[in-house]
């Protein structure tokens, strides 16, 4: 917020105080906020103020100088030196301003404190799997695009950067109120832009040391017969691309996969982009997996991150295979995914009872 050190206390308090939220803007939950606010503000406030007067004025000279009667045109005046230096140069010195306060702003947006907190590689499906990040605490985002560009945003920290193919993109925020706020795509991506929303759970740090050693740990603690039953609290990483009722979507749907592995459908035999075929079992979907531009699948484009399989982790790897070899035990008759509870495939919730 250095941009705006030089500022008087009273007048930002005074402006943030009309837009920290309610009519003008969302609330404010970052340390980015505040000074995104005021900038805001500042130039609406000072762009009404210039329209009252400039009306005001036109106004005034209509007033004045209307025509009350018919007379010879006696000519003007061409030109008034002060005056149009004084237009020329005062809206000058306001933009170059505007303009310094707001790189200072941008740069402040821009650069991350080296101390942040590194997030590279999650995947947010649904609302009910939150970005976990600490209050107080710095955290970067560093993010990329396997198909289109997208564009990251969270109203309440005021963070908003776009997502581009072919590139790694980076914001950061500094969360300063516990609690869930709303994270989205801001940029019309195709058929799928309206599900791509989520949440960003804000909490306190000791929550949040002990929350991410959980979600480290829990999948080793699913013993093998339930692996099946974790893939569906895993597949919530697919559902971008992958559905399960045969419904198409930008990859094959599982149901898809699934009738080729029980070889429902052309022997079990899946033809790929250039024109090659392959026996679905279970070698190709460890594979498709781990190296999923290897066997791109006919009328199909390459959008699946090529680091998956890594980002997953060997366990959760396994639970997805199981999960589509098994969908049929883990759907109901309409091809809904059943409900399961994380607790209750664990092993100490099974040991407990």
């Amino acid at each position: 917020m250095s941009g705006i050190a030089s500022i008087p206390a009273w007048l930002i308090s005074g402006v943030i105080a009309l837009s920290g939220g309610g009519f003008w803007m969302p609330e404010q939950a970052s340390t980015l906020a505040p000074m995104v606010d005021w900038y805001f503000m500042a130039i609406t406030w000072v762009c009404a103020g210039f329209f009252v007067v400039i009306v005001g004025v036109m106004f005034w000279f209509m007033y004045k100088y209307r025509r009350r009667t018919h007379v010879a045109d006696t000519g003007g005046p061409t030109h008034n030196t002060p005056l149009e230096v004084t237009w020329t140069i005062v809206p000058l010195i306001m933009v170059i301003v505007i303009f310094y306060v707001g790189l200072r702003g941008y740069l402040d947006i821009r650069i991350a404190p080296q101390n942040s907190y590194l997030i590279d590689g999650a995947t947010l499906a649904t609302p009910a799997d939150p970005l976990l990040v600490p209050v107080n605490r710095p955290v970067k985002l560093t993010m990329r695009s396997e198909d289109v560009i997208h564009s990251m945003f969270i109203p309440a920290f005021r963070v908003k950067q776009d997502v581009v193919p072919g590139r790694v993109t980076d914001l950061w925020f500094t969360a300063t109120r516990i609690g869930k706020f709303d994270l989205f795509c801001a940029e019309y991506c195709g058929t799928q832009h309206s599900q791509m929303i989520g949440k960003v759970e804000v909490v306190d740090e000791d929550e949040f040391e002990v929350r991410i050693e959980i979600e480290r740990q829990w999948i080793d603690k699913v013993p093998d017969e339930n692996l099946h039953l974790a893939g569906v609290l895993v597949y919530n990483r697919c559902t971008v691309c992958h559905t399960v009722d045969g419904s198409r979507l930008i990859a094959p749907s599982f149901q898809e996969t699934w009738k080729l592995f029980r070889k429902e459908m052309n022997s079990g035999m899946r033809t790929l982009a250039d024109g090659s075929t392959v026996t679905v079992d279970e070698d190709y979907l460890l594979n498709s997996i781990l190296r999923p531009l290897d066997q791109i699948v006919k009328d199909y484009g390459s959008s699946m991150t090529p680091t998956i399989g890594t980002q997953l982790g060997a366990r959760k790897v396994e639970a997805m295979i199981q999960f589509i070899m098994r969908l049929d035990e883990v759907t109901d008759d309409n091809w809904n995914l059943i409900k399961v509870n994380r607790q209750d495939i664990m092993v100490e919730a099974q040991e407990g009872e």
